[in-house]
């Protein structure tokens, strides 16, 4: 795979100060995960999928919430739907964007139910009933070993895990193209308890027990 990591020091100058160090991060890790072509992005999604799938087994959370794909992410909507449809007392959730400084929303989801995009055209459910899952998969643009991640910049799941309480385990999943050597965490960012990439499943980071 070509340009497979975010960490070269020709990504970004030295002396530029953290912010713009960790938009070029950004940025870079979405321009590199979307010029995946699709069969490679469908092969890497398998084998997350199965490094996700034994983590799961461990955990054994009831409820998980999840991301549908957006700007070549990985695609976990039938892996999810193989999870539900392993236990009938489990449930799946999507997020829903209530306001640009509010935390996330979380509605149940299942396979074939109508969808509706939200304002940035991602589908979410057109009936909105409200689940409070016990395990998040958290999307990765760029991560780091500390388990660290830069999302879209928005704050939103780091809002939502903070007014949790008990906060659900936060599961990050996405490519090792995003993998950097920092992402210069500020003194607010909270690392993820586990990050799950095609190559492995990593952590924990944050000492929690499993549910």
């Amino acid at each position: 795979m070509k340009d497979s990591t975010l960490s070269s020091p020709s990504t970004v100058p030295e002396a530029a100060p953290d912010k713009a160090l960790r938009q070029e991060m950004r940025r870079r890790a979405i321009a590199v995960r979307e010029a995946l072509g699709a069969a490679e992005r469908q092969h890497l999604t398998v084998q997350l999928c199965a490094q996700l799938s034994p983590l799961l087994s461990r955990l054994a959370p009831r409820s998980i919430g999840f991301c549908w794909p957006y700007r070549g992410e990985p695609d976990l909507v039938a892996f999810v739907g193989d999870w539900l449809a392993q236990g009938r007392e489990r449930l799946a959730a999507l997020p829903v964007v209530l306001a640009a400084d509010a935390p996330l929303m979380f509605v149940l989801w299942r396979p074939g139910m109508a969808l509706m995009d939200d304002a940035f055209g991602i589908p979410v459910p057109a009936q909105r009933e409200a689940v409070d899952p016990d395990l998040v998969l958290v999307p990765l643009n760029a991560f780091d070993d500390a388990g660290y991640r830069l999302g879209y910049g928005g704050g939103f799941f780091d809002r939502t895990l903070a007014v949790r309480h008990p906060a659900p385990l936060a599961v990050g999943v996405g490519f090792e193209l995003g993998r950097v050597a920092s992402i210069r965490p500020e003194p607010h960012d909270l690392p993820l308890d586990w990050i799950v990439t095609e190559s492995g499943t990593f952590g924990p980071f944050r000492g929690k027990n499993p549910i």
